[in-house]
């Protein structure tokens, strides 16, 4: 919706909607009204009124901030991402116990990991990303469960347990990267059949 916006558009279809996410023009309808997002059926949902009440849905009309523990290569590159602002994310606060990353006067600042219950307590923080090494992983979720954090972002090379009330999303990497080659040495040993009669 925000590319229909940016183009200019001032109203949107359930069609339009629907094209758009691979899903029927009566499911929208149906979602929609489901959480109480009218339109008509000649005028369409005005974008602006839509954009503004999944905004309010979702909880994205507040600022999310989020803390960045582990200040490596990885963490910095985090704490840098310039997409972050665009989507109403901020890096608040980078924590690690390495002397040389610490920097409590930076326009991020990175603070020494003892800190870390003091200032998210102060700071109501409740989304964390985790870019430390496997060992030290686990023993920082079990720190983060006695704050008021209710989720992670877990980027250490170790998989760890979601629990009803503190949600862990493991990203891994190296996963990812071998299925990506798994995919392509598919495709490859694969190639689609051609329609044409020989």
């Amino acid at each position: 919706m925000r590319k229909m916006k940016a183009l200019g558009l001032i109203k949107v279809f359930s069609d339009n909607l629907a094209d758009a996410v691979g899903v029927s023009p009566s499911l929208v309808r149906k979602d929609f009204s489901m959480f109480n997002l009218t339109g008509n059926k000649r005028g369409g949902y005005r974008i602006e009124d839509l954009v503004a009440k999944l905004n309010v849905l979702l909880g994205k009309d507040k600022k999310q901030r989020i803390i960045i523990i582990g200040c490596g290569k990885l963490g910095q590159a985090l704490m840098n991402h310039n997409g972050f602002p665009r989507v109403g994310i901020r890096v608040v606060a980078g924590f690690d116990s390495d002397p040389e990353v610490l920097d409590p006067d930076a326009p991020i600042p990175v603070l020494h990991v003892k800190k870390i219950k003091e200032f998210i307590t102060e700071n109501q923080i409740r989304v964390a990303a985790l870019t430390v090494p496997e060992p030290a992983a686990q023993g920082m979720v079990d720190t983060l469960k006695k704050t008021c954090v209710k989720g992670v972002i877990n980027f250490a090379p170790v998989s760890l347990k979601s629990s009803d009330d503190f949600l862990i999303h493991n990203m891994n990497i190296e996963q990812e990267i071998e299925n990506l080659f798994y995919n392509i040495h598919f495709s490859e040993a694969n190639p689609p059949k051609s329609d044409k009669a020989e």
